[in-house]
């Protein structure tokens, strides 16, 4: 009486390590008891444990709502929905001062390794072995828990490639490819290890300020409960809540390419923890994503840029001598670069960094291995919004007033600066709303600032060009 999958766990692999463009897997994850993870669920197994929530403004801006702007309560699950229902009781609760029409409230980055780490047995609810990864289970994965309206700002991440389950209410998806990255105008202040962020608010794109963004090519999804989504490496993704309380469970799948991100991204952390310490160093909890906790020293950046230099050259190595590497670990083989966001939070520090260890039972498939990507019912391809939709395998796409290129002449009527600054202010809290207030019809050209500077040094292709001279110099 087993559900018979439509891909064999080996089929499954071979299709999440090769495919190159976002995809929804169906009918991959029906057994699964992670299915049953709804927040009455869960609340009920977390007996009264707090979390942490991000608060965000319903209200669209021009400016994404990055993390540095947000509010940030500690509540139970228990009022969490309470609180998305309207209830009463939420009148003096944690979310007292949150009107639910006005504000988002979001449970992200939450590794179910800390939040169950008394009640192991449920990491077994969730199972990536059927998508060709044994070992992996809720022990290597993250919770999402969001109310309508809540979303993750537009970003890159550096590591790996991404599996998200969609447990309780819909999220839509806007992912774009990495070719896109010019257009979308990254960042990395706020600064998070392995995630660039985008200066476009994807849901209301100020195009006289980001013209660019006209050229990018917007793939959109909405995802339900059951569907399992592939985003690939190095795709950007805007994601929002659309439903009034939403569950997600999500795993990054480390990639051998892992290895010289790591050097890029020890690169970064050096220039700009040097630069904004130095610009200001009591007040480095202003450029820092919370998720950083804080920021290092030069001495520890410069030793993490060795070991990952050094981890890179052995990767390098093992490769040339023909021994197989894996492009995942189980459960008792964690990598650095299983712990995207936080990794202070879940004790992979520098030091802990690891190569990726060999996988005996799915050996990595060669591209010229690979057989054609079987699109269809079971796996449906995430098309552009240009594209017709009734293609076999084709997701239909939703167009409403938040879609993108849309309402051009409203976004142009609300600036009147002829150069807004191009990153966020200094000032957390006005950051999100304020941030062109010195702007107006006659003030000169803004003077070059140290973001405008970091957004240089640190533009993703500068990076990866220092990387590769740096690689080529220990190699001397």
């Amino acid at each position: 009486g087993e559900d018979v999958k439509p891909f064999t766990p080996e089929k499954t692999k071979e299709i999440v390590m090769s495919l190159q463009q976002p995809a929804v897997f169906c009918n991959m994850a029906g057994d699964w008891p992670a299915l049953h993870w709804n927040v009455k669920y869960l609340s009920a197994v977390l007996e009264g444990r707090t979390i942490q929530f991000r608060l965000g403004l319903k209200m669209v801006d021009l400016v994404p709502q990055f993390e540095t702007s947000c509010s940030y309560v500690e509540a139970t699950l228990e009022e969490f929905l309470a609180w998305s229902c309207g209830q009463p009781s939420c009148l003096s609760g944690p979310f007292s001062c949150y009107d639910y029409s006005k504000y988002w409230a979001y449970a992200d980055y939450k590794y179910i390794a800390r939040i169950f780490e008394d009640k192991p047995e449920i990491f077994q609810d969730v199972k990536w072995s059927d998508f060709g990864f044994p070992g992996r289970s809720g022990k290597e994965s993250t919770l999402w828990i969001g109310s309508e309206g809540a979303n993750t700002p537009c970003h890159l991440d550096s590591y790996g490639c991404n599996l998200v389950l969609q447990v309780q209410g819909r999220k839509r998806w806007h992912l774009f490819p990495p070719g896109d990255t010019s257009f979308l105008y990254p960042t990395r202040i706020p600064y998070e290890e392995s995630s660039i962020f985008s200066k476009v608010n994807i849901a209301n794109p100020d195009l006289k300020r980001f013209p660019e963004f006209r050229n990018s090519t917007a793939h959109v999804v909405t995802l339900s409960p059951g569907q399992v989504l592939l985003v690939p490496r190095h795709w950007w993704h805007y994601v929002e809540s659309i439903d009034p309380v939403t569950v997600s469970i999500n795993s990054w799948i480390e990639l051998d390419a892992d290895h010289e991100a790591r050097v890029e991204e020890a690169i970064t952390r050096m220039l700009v923890c040097a630069i904004k310490s130095a610009e200001n160093p009591s007040d480095g909890d202003l450029w820092l994503n919370p998720t950083e906790v804080e920021a290092t020293s030069h001495e520890i950046n410069l030793q993490y840029l060795n070991k990952a230099v050094s981890a890179y050259l052995k990767c390098q190595e093992t490769s040339v001598s023909g021994q197989a590497r894996s492009s995942s670990a189980g459960a008792e083989r964690r990598t650095n670069a299983s712990c995207k966001r936080k990794r202070r939070e879940v004790g992979c520090e520098p030091e802990g960094c690891t190569l990726l260890t060999q996988e005996r039972d799915f050996p990595t498939p060669k591209a010229e291995e690979l057989q054609e990507i079987p699109f269809g019912p079971h796996l449906i391809q995430v098309l552009p919004l240009s594209h017709k939709t009734n293609v076999m395998g084709a997701v239909a796409v939703e167009s409403d007033s938040r879609d993108l290129h849309e309402n051009e002449g409203e976004h142009f009527g609300k600036l009147h600066c002829k150069r807004k600054r191009l990153l966020m202010s200094n000032d957390c809290e006005t950051a999100a709303h304020q941030m062109d207030s010195d702007c107006s019809p006659c003030t000169p050209q803004t003077a070059l600032s140290t973001n405008d500077l970091l957004d240089c040094l640190v533009n993703p292709r500068v990076i990866s060009l220092v990387a590769q001279l740096l690689l080529e110099r220990t190699r001397v």
